[in-house]
């Protein structure tokens, strides 16, 4: 860039039309030094011809520099898109049916009834519901669901009932049944992936004459994660 100046400024020196004397600088007429043909510029004066063409290359980097700014640019806000995209279909939820220290078991009496899970681990997206025990889908895609059940009928003196299904809306795709077995506790899991839709939800409902038993242990939990989109 100082090399461009200079040669400028040197090209204005030698070009501008005048002459010296020991008085100093004395204007030349047109008849003194006629101007030059401007097609025949780069013949008769090379400096300016360099400068220009300096000039003219300067220019044309330019261009290219903001060509290429302008498109690192729209690339950032195609992907700061993206990313805003994938932190707003983040989900997961986990939780647990109890935190009391006591165990206390759950009987939904002749009715099927939606468990409702008090403690909560995780609610990343804030899908579950803590007072209506219902995760509600943000977003439509491949989703993983886990459901873990625990009864023991040494508390209720009778025995062992532990069953409940996870449902979503009103589909059942997963179950758990153990009824008037001869054991007095169980435990069991089921996992599933399931493709969801955007406001589907899934609960998972105590049937009727079933039971489960918690405590600060967390042995009934009910689990799901969003994995991708399917959109």
């Amino acid at each position: 860039m100082r090399a461009i100046v200079l040669l400028c400024l040197l090209h204005a020196a030698f070009s501008e039309r005048r002459r010296y004397s020991w008085n100093g600088p004395i204007q030349l007429t047109t008849t003194m030094s006629p101007t030059p043909n401007e097609d025949n510029a780069c013949l008769t004066d090379q400096m300016s011809c360099g400068c220009c063409l300096m000039q003219t290359q300067m220019e044309r980097m330019e261009g290219f520099f903001n060509l290429g700014l302008e498109e690192m640019r729209n690339e950032l806000t195609r992907a700061k898109k993206v990313l805003d995209n994938m932190r707003a279909r983040r989900s997961a939820f986990s939780v647990a049916l109890s935190s009391e220290s006591a165990m206390k078991c759950h009987v939904p009496l002749t009715v099927n009834k939606n468990i409702v899970y008090q403690h909560v681990f995780l609610n990343l997206g804030g899908g579950y519901d803590e007072h209506t025990g219902i995760f509600t889908a943000p977003c439509s895609g491949v989703y993983s669901l886990a459901l873990t059940l625990y009864g023991n009928a040494v508390f209720l003196g009778e025995k062992l009932s532990t069953c409940a299904s996870l449902r979503v809306n009103t589909q059942v795709v997963g179950s758990i049944l153990e009824r008037n077995g001869s054991d007095r506790e169980d435990s069991a899991t089921v996992f599933v992936t399931v493709k969801l839709k955007a406001g589907d939800q899934v609960a998972v409902s105590l049937l009727e004459g079933c039971f489960i038993c918690d405590d600060n242990n967390h042995y009934n939990t009910f689990t799901g994660f969003y994995l991708y989109s399917t959109d």
